[in-house]
């Protein structure tokens, strides 16, 4: 039985995610914590593993339920801070110390109701268990949780074949309900530089992109649209939730069910 399995968001863009039993759909279609924060400098350009590779360097905790975010750079002294990320005062200490550990100055930007995430029109990003499986057998170092923390998805599906996301897009593609919320793919996600590190340590896997696409597309489905997909270094599905299910609340172990309507 198809079912949401896992729901993670990434309350500070760029920085470790946190595992929720549940989260509401906000007004602009994303999920409530996720990319809530992100660190900009002063030309309002977002700091993340795409710009450097110190994010790897810091180990971030957050709380959904107050918004204290407890950070740690492995790469100082390791010593815990802690910033309550509902009062102005602590957004400004927590990004002076941001500001240190990348050495620029940085502020710590907030939205309640989308978020920062890349593709402010879309939603959340969809993949499922078994496709996590897969690319972690393509590769003898990686393991399926560290493949998920590699490709940072909000919503994972399990009970379904590998790459079932890839059914959403493409011409007369189906949408699919977790309980009574519909969710519409919107485009495949290429991806950047980030999967080939190691989220711990920053270290780039060699080859992983050409071994990623090389696997990619020996075991393309068939019955996935391929015109809908720019290359083949593609994974995971960003979705839209329609406006008159926004408001609504995702479990973990709601039902799953493809939609044709």
């Amino acid at each position: 039985m198809a079912l949401l399995d896992r729901l993670r968001v990434y309350p500070v863009k760029g920085l470790d995610g946190i595992e929720l039993e549940a989260a509401d759909v906000l007004e602009g279609g994303t999920l409530a914590r996720d990319r809530e924060f992100a660190l900009e400098d002063a030309d309002g350009d977002v700091i993340n593993g795409k710009r450097t590779e110190r994010v790897h360097d810091l180990r971030t905790g957050f709380d959904p339920d107050t918004a204290v975010l407890e950070a740690r750079d492995e790469a100082s002294d390791g010593e815990v801070v802690q910033f309550s990320l509902e009062t102005a005062t602590d957004r400004d200490r927590a990004a002076e110390w941001f500001s240190g550990v990348f050495g620029v100055d940085v502020s710590l930007e907030r939205d309640r109701t989308l978020g920062f995430v890349d593709r402010r029109e879309m939603g959340p990003s969809v993949i499922s268990t078994a496709t996590l499986e897969t690319v972690a057998d393509w590769f003898d170092d990686l393991t399926v949780d560290g493949v998920r923390r590699r490709l940072r998805a909000n919503i994972e599906i399990g009970g379904v074949e590998p790459f079932w996301e890839d059914r959403f897009v493409g011409d007369d593609a189906p949408a699919f309900k977790i309980d009574g919320v519909r969710l519409e793919g919107v485009t495949p996600c290429g991806r950047c530089v980030v999967p080939k590190r190691d989220p711990d340590t920053g270290d780039a896997l060699p080859e992983f992109r050409e071994r990623f696409v090389q696997k990619r597309e020996a075991t393309f489905p068939d019955w996935a649209d391929e015109a809908a997909f720019d290359h083949y270094y593609t994974v995971m599905l960003i979705a839209r939730v329609p406006g008159s299910d926004r408001g609504e609340t995702l479990r973990v172990g709601d039902g799953v069910r493809v939609v044709d309507d």
